[in-house]
């Protein structure tokens, strides 16, 4: 768990709540409040200099909301719910908002994302690039190439890949260091692994994954920040017979798989 002072868990608080939809007034005041327990707008402003009369709006979105209860007295009081109350209230409309999201996308249309036949596409952040590396195993009916490292290989990974083999998709791990080869043929016993023409491990590349001699991803890692947003691992892709990155890794390691068959 991350651990902050009173100050940057205050401004961490503002921006997650802003980006949980609350407005700067409203996430201001409930941070406030949450200070306060009980008050006034009065109090509230007092914190941290909320203009009265945002308060008394923000306080109205947030009753409607369900994070804060009032009492009718003259001036009004405020009262914060707990914080359980809050992270659940948020969580459920944030969980209601996607589901209202898929149900208007499936309603705008079905069609898969057009991919082009000679171009290559980017992928940047670590996330980003395990999340297409999980669709292109969960899409691959059969074959999987694959190669990584320790640090990339998450337990999605290992359950896509676990999936695939079930539905008998061929799996081949390539020059992979003994750990990932390790984890990987403990989850799949069928997975074969075979020589490429250079050590993986010992290359600044992340991951690399063909799929059914169609699709074919490549990554990399990249320097790191202290800042969070910092983008720690890139990647190209591209799908299709004709498409000049899929070409190219599917002649290299072709060779490769058939060399091995026919040893």
């Amino acid at each position: 768990m991350v651990s902050f002072d009173e100050e940057q868990a205050e401004a961490k608080a503002l921006d997650r709540f802003q980006e949980l939809g609350l407005s700067q007034y409203e996430a201001q005041t409930l941070i406030n409040l949450f200070q306060l327990g009980t008050g006034t707008a009065q109090d509230i402003t007092r914190v941290n200099n909320v203009p009265r009369t945002r308060v008394y709006e923000a306080a109205d979105r947030l009753h409607e909301r369900g994070l804060i209860d009032i009492q009718h007295t003259t001036p009004r009081k405020f009262t914060v719910v707990s914080e359980e109350t809050i992270v659940r209230t948020l969580n459920v409309e944030r969980e209601n908002t996607i589901t209202e999201l898929a149900e208007c996308l499936e309603a705008i249309g079905s069609a898969q994302p057009q991919r082009e036949q000679f171009g290559v596409w980017t992928v940047t952040g670590r996330e980003a690039v395990s999340s297409r590396i999980d669709e292109f195993i969960a899409d691959a009916e059969e074959q999987i190439v694959y190669m990584t490292i320790d640090e990339l290989l998450t337990e999605e990974h290992l359950e896509r890949l676990e999936t695939a083999a079930d539905r008998g998709v061929e799996i081949h791990l390539a020059g992979i260091s003994d750990d990932v080869q390790g984890r990987i043929q403990e989850t799949v016993p069928s997975a074969d692994l075979f020589d490429t023409l250079w050590e993986w491990e010992d290359t600044p590349a992340g991951s690399l994954l063909i799929t059914d001699q169609e699709t074919a991803l490549v990554s990399a890692l990249v320097d790191g920040h202290a800042d969070e947003t910092a983008i720690d691992e890139t990647a190209i892709w591209g799908a299709g017979e004709r498409n000049s990155l899929v070409v190219v890794l599917r002649a290299i390691f072709t060779w490769r798989l058939d060399g091995d068959r026919a040893g």
